[in-house]
């Protein structure tokens, strides 16, 4: 009987090799999911008790709901006769339901306390889902009034949060800056408060989701060239000591018309 050949057996080692640490890889993987899924089920935990500190309606409204979904698809089975079979199928989604109350409440408590603060408008524009493209403060004041531009299917959408006399004419002064790089595109300008004319803080989000669609996801990319441009070109103060009898106000203003 011949033995085997050297090559086979090296092939053979090499095989074994290979199945060993592709074992090992997915053995890694799963021990890496599973860690991820224990880190977000203990954030969701820690988040539900700090919730139910704040908010004493959360569990009564969560247990709300989770018996009325229940108890609409448990009375649907029993008009069909099958009332036992749709129960677990009533539970399933009562636990959803439950779950997205959770989830709402804790929006609300979160937006709440955000409110008013300075950055909670740009806060809420990084939260965005979508092809949404966010470039924080792209004006501001020392009051901390701020003028955030987001790109997305609507167009070029500024966004200004703090005191709405200053930031009408920061609004101004952006839209005039950008109108001459962006075309056609059309621009759109928020105010984030609650007074007549403005987006409350909780409702940007869907303010912005509810414009009308107007780029197609290359003309976002142009769009979003053409402003980085701008950006990249920059403002600097001039190199040097500053001139005799020139005051800083009419430096800032010729900085600003470029």
């Amino acid at each position: 009987m011949e033995s085997a050949s050297p090559p086979r057996i090296l092939g053979n080692m090499a095989d074994k090799q290979d199945k060993a640490a592709a074992k090992a890889a997915a053995k890694e993987a799963k021990a890496a999911r599973k860690a991820e899924s224990k880190a977000k089920r203990g954030q969701i935990f820690q988040a539900f008790k700090m919730q139910r500190k704040e908010d004493k309606g959360l569990i009564p409204w969560m247990l709300g709901a989770f018996l009325l979904v229940v108890a609409v698809v448990f009375g649907i089975g029993w008009l069909l006769g099958i009332e036992w079979f749709l129960l677990p199928v009533g539970i399933a989604f009562g636990l959803l339901a439950a779950v997205i109350v959770f989830g709402r409440r804790v929006q609300k408590t979160v937006y709440g306390k955000a409110e008013g603060q300075p950055g909670a408008a740009a806060w809420a524009l990084e939260n965005l889902r979508g092809r949404w493209r966010v470039t924080p403060t792209v004006a501001g004041t020392t009051q901390l009034d701020a003028v955030h531009r987001v790109i997305g299917r609507p167009g070029v959408i500024l966004v200004a949060e703090g005191s709405p006399h200053r930031v009408k004419t920061l609004l101004g002064q952006e839209k005039k800056r950008i109108s001459r790089l962006v075309g056609d595109t059309p621009i759109y300008d928020v105010i984030v408060g609650n007074e007549d004319g403005q987006v409350p803080l909780r409702g940007l989000q869907k303010h912005l989701m509810k414009l009308p669609n107007n780029l197609r996801p290359n003309d976002i990319d142009t769009v979003e060239k053409r402003l980085a441009a701008l950006a990249s070109r920059g403002a600097a103060l001039p190199k040097g000591p500053m001139p005799q009898g020139v005051k800083m106000r009419s430096v800032q203003r010729t900085i600003r018309r470029r």
